[in-house]
């Protein structure tokens, strides 16, 4: 993806031209849960008769199956356009507190989608990320990094605060969480798709670096996982570990 580019314009491109029918999981949902449901309907929707799938539906909420038996199930329920099969899936995401409750919450969404597809006579598009999203918002987790490694004192902190609370609100997106942690500033925000992020945070860095350049140009964002600090440093130093390797 070119700099700048906004993740809406680059959909539409990629569809072939959209308009009003894209949706973003708004659950927070880990990638490899996701990943591993997306790869399992691959091989699990054809060949099967929704008649005979919507009569057995209630045998997920038993307890003498195993939760391969009732992943499948719950995949092939996802693939009806049913409102049946919808509150059956809505029904057991919500009085479920397993390892399938992500499983069923990412059917019902997969369901919904298909029925509003029938209804609305068009495609339907679904975005869906760790971070999840609010609306046409994604979620992003952002760690601002103080240059030379120095920790961030009161004023910066301020600077970076004020500068983040405004250009966050002048994007029209929500600033959901500043942490500092020594030469640490991690961000949890919700960003919409028409922005392009990047050039939002570059800007955003320029502006706080106009009171004295303590912020590294360079940062980290993802929208995948919240990174933990540890984490986050250990990437750091991997990160400079390869740069001098390549400059040797």
């Amino acid at each position: 993806m070119e700099q700048y580019e906004n993740i809406y314009d680059k959909i539409k491109e990629l569809l072939g031209g959209i308009s009003g029918n894209v949706s973003i999981l708004e659950e927070q949902i880990d990638a490899d849960v996701q990943m591993e449901y997306y790869h399992y309907t691959q091989n699990l929707k054809e060949d099967f008769d929704p008649k005979k799938i919507l009569k057995k539906r209630e045998v997920i909420f038993g307890k003498d199956k195993s939760i391969a038996y009732k992943k499948k199930l719950i995949v092939q329920l996802a693939s009806i356009d049913s409102i049946e099969a919808y509150r059956t899936l809505e029904k057991f995401m919500l009085g479920n507190q397993s390892q399938l409750k992500d499983w069923a919450t990412l059917a019902m969404k997969e369901c919904r989608l298909l029925i509003e597809s029938k209804l609305l006579d068009r495609s339907q598009v679904l975005i869906s990320t760790g971070l999840g999203g609010k609306g046409l918002k994604l979620r992003y987790f952002t760690v601002l990094l103080a240059r030379n490694s120095n920790a961030y004192n009161p004023f910066q902190k301020k600077v970076i605060s004020n500068e983040l609370t405004y250009a966050v609100k002048n994007a029209r997106g929500e600033l959901e969480k500043i942490s500092f942690d020594r030469e640490l500033c991690t961000v949890l925000s919700i960003i919409p798709l028409q922005i392009p992020v990047q050039g939002l945070f570059d800007q955003l860095i320029a502006e706080c670096n106009n009171y004295g350049d303590f912020v590294n140009p360079d940062y980290i964002i993802t929208n995948v996982k919240v990174i933990p600090n540890r984490e986050v440093r250990e990437l750091i130093i991997k990160s400079r570990k390869t740069k001098k390797t390549r400059i040797d």
